[in-house]
């Protein structure tokens, strides 16, 4: 199905065509003047360089030759030549009822045939989940569920931080405190215990001891150290403590998850692309693109056209040991081997945009993705309190992502309990569903790459540009089909065309479905389609205010209001499982 825009540009074309002018001059784009028209097309200005004619005259014979056109209810040439343009209501109807029948409300399938892998989440083991960890999360779970909407075969891979030298702090540490655990036994032969030596609480305790420890104690980091060492060499007893801290740690992670309600098809790990790593570093160096440099294995990846410096790429240190950029490598070279995706696309901080750059420009240089794969960066701003500074708790330290969300379940909680609008009961698993939308949304109304300002008691209101207001909008438009349900009579709920001005705006804003979708998928961009049902549930609102809907005793325009709210229902359910919630049934 077409979007909106597209047919209107199209009937504009015909018209520029047939008075003798280049059709590509009928692009039509939304009014910069909504209280004199609701499209526009600026066609005749540029054609008037072009032909050499006044614009106004051009704009006029356009409009001649489109004459009496179903889809435009007014066709209004202005000066110096301006084409402004009204939609008719009977054509409107009738896309709004096709759109309503349409899968996927009409919107093309953009991405099919394509792979995309989407990394997000990021999380290191043996460390809890915590605010600085929610951005990556909920935007590229956003971003996972639009571009599969739009026809994408998208993967998404938690990408583990499991390697490296944080994991030889938590063995020496567990080492010193248990000496006498059969991990450390060198000549133990036997099969290793199913249980781990310790939990989550313990285990998220041990590693920050360990990690402030080894920035006091040489002998310790050394012994730490070691201790990376032989894990990565395949220490038995090692590798079995090393999968403990795995299942423990992963179990508590997939717990916060799915309180957030974000899921990942993989859980792959940085350790996974370990044994790429030999094969690809060879290959660097029999390929001419890696060499030495103080010691170090590096390749350069600076160009020409480069406006600030751009430093090699390190892919291997002095003493040999492997980086995050080598990991991030031998990721992308496991992904081309499983996958053969088309698209790569990495959610996370902005500040890493230089590590990346050297990654992506390394890959390409020396093969290791295919040159048509898109290796693409979303970088994220900081989540800051009211201070404008990093989110902490009230005593000043980082806040783990499970108390963020305790907080606002329960500001939501007493909220609902205040209005007194459902039982107890109901209240606490409604405020779960609710804080959920005013964490999500909160985040993803901002564009993604800006700072933004976590405020609990704004995120939270039932009013203004929030998750719960969208939430509230949808709950009303479920009350009045409830209630629409039980009239005798009823007759089964069409949209037709429109006789009020508030009728008319909210059936405008449906119509720019498919169009907000695309643009949000091919943009990578949630906070539009946050600002679009933003203003459709302003437009709901303001119809609700200013019509009667249950009152109305003509059964057929009534039918025509119930099948423009129950399509506005749609369309606001649609967005909200897209940016990542849904609605409850009452608040």
């Amino acid at each position: 199905m077409k979007k909106l825009i597209d047919l209107l540009t199209e009937e504009m074309a015909k018209g520029f065509e047939q008075a003798g002018y280049d059709p590509a001059l009928g692009k039509v784009t939304l009014s910069n003047r909504p209280d004199l028209c609701e499209y526009q097309c600026n066609g005749a200005m540029a054609a008037a360089k072009q032909y050499k004619k006044a614009p106004f005259a051009i704009a006029q014979e356009v409009a001649d030759q489109i004459g009496e056109s179903r889809l435009f209810s007014e066709i209004q040439v202005v000066k110096p030549g301006f084409i402004n343009l009204k939609i008719g209501t009977a054509f409107l109807a009738d896309y709004l009822n096709q759109m309503s029948r349409e899968e996927r409300l009409g919107c093309e399938n953009i991405g099919q045939g394509q792979v995309m892998v989407i990394d997000y989440g990021g999380p290191n083991v043996a460390k809890p989940l915590h605010v600085g960890h929610l951005r990556s999360a909920i935007i590229g779970e956003s971003i996972k569920r639009i571009c599969r909407y739009m026809g994408y075969q998208v993967i998404g891979d938690v990408h583990l931080g499991d390697w490296g030298l944080q994991m030889g702090l938590i063995i020496e540490e567990v080492r010193e405190r248990q000496p006498e655990l059969v991990y450390f036994d060198e000549s133990y032969t036997g099969d290793y215990p199913k249980e781990a030596p310790f939990t989550i609480s313990q285990l998220e305790e041990i590693y920050p001891c360990a990690s402030a420890k080894a920035k006091e104690d040489p002998v310790f980091a050394g012994k730490a150290h070691d201790a990376t060492v032989k894990l990565q060499q395949g220490n038995r007893g090692y590798r079995a403590l090393w999968d403990h801290i795995l299942h423990v740690s992963v179990s508590d992670l997939k717990r916060n998850y799915e309180a957030l309600d974000v899921t990942f098809d993989l859980w792959k790990k940085e350790s996974d692309a370990q044994p790429y790593i030999p094969d690809m570093v060879e290959a660097m160096k029999k390929g001419g693109y890696a060499y030495e440099s103080q010691g170090a294995l590096v390749v350069d990846v600076k160009e020409e056209t480069d406006t600030k410096e751009v430093p090699p790429c390190i892919i291997l240190k002095s003493d040999g040991a492997t980086l995050y950029s080598t990991t991030d490598l031998a990721t992308l070279l496991e992904r081309e081997k499983l996958f053969h995706p088309d698209a790569v696309l990495y959610v996370v901080d902005k500040r890493q945009e230089m590590h990346f750059t050297q990654v992506f420009r390394c890959a390409r240089k020396t093969g290791i993705v295919r040159p048509e794969t898109r290796l693409l960066f979303l970088g994220f701003g900081t989540m800051n309190g009211k201070d404008g500074k990093p989110f902490k708790t009230r005593e000043g330290g980082v806040m783990r992502l499970e108390t963020l969300i305790q907080d606002i379940t329960g500001a939501v909680y007493r909220k609902i309990m205040e209005n007194r609008t459902v039982e107890e009961g109901d209240a606490r698993e409604t405020a779960k569903v609710v804080a959920l939308s005013a964490i999500k949304y909160g985040d993803l109304s901002n564009q993604a790459s800006k700072d933004y300002v976590f405020d609990v008691d704004r995120f939270t209101s039932f009013e203004g540009n929030t998750g719960p207001y969208i939430l509230y909008t949808i709950v009303r438009i479920k009350s009045i089909q409830n209630r629409y349900s039980q009239l005798e009579g009823r007759r089964e709920p069409v949209l037709r065309g429109c006789e009020s001005s508030c009728e008319k705006e909210l059936q405008m804003e449906l119509a720019r479905a498919s169009e907000v979708l695309e643009a949000a998928c091919q943009e990578m961009a949630p906070h539009k389609i946050c600002q679009y049902i933003y203003d459709l549930a302003n437009g709901l609102n303001k119809f609700y205010h200013e019509t009667k809907i249950i009152a109305e005793e003509d059964q057929e325009k009534q039918a025509g209001y119930m099948g423009l709210i129950g399509l506005t229902r749609t369309v606001l359910e649609t967005c909200i499982g897209l940016l990542g919630f849904q609605a409850p049934d009452r608040m």
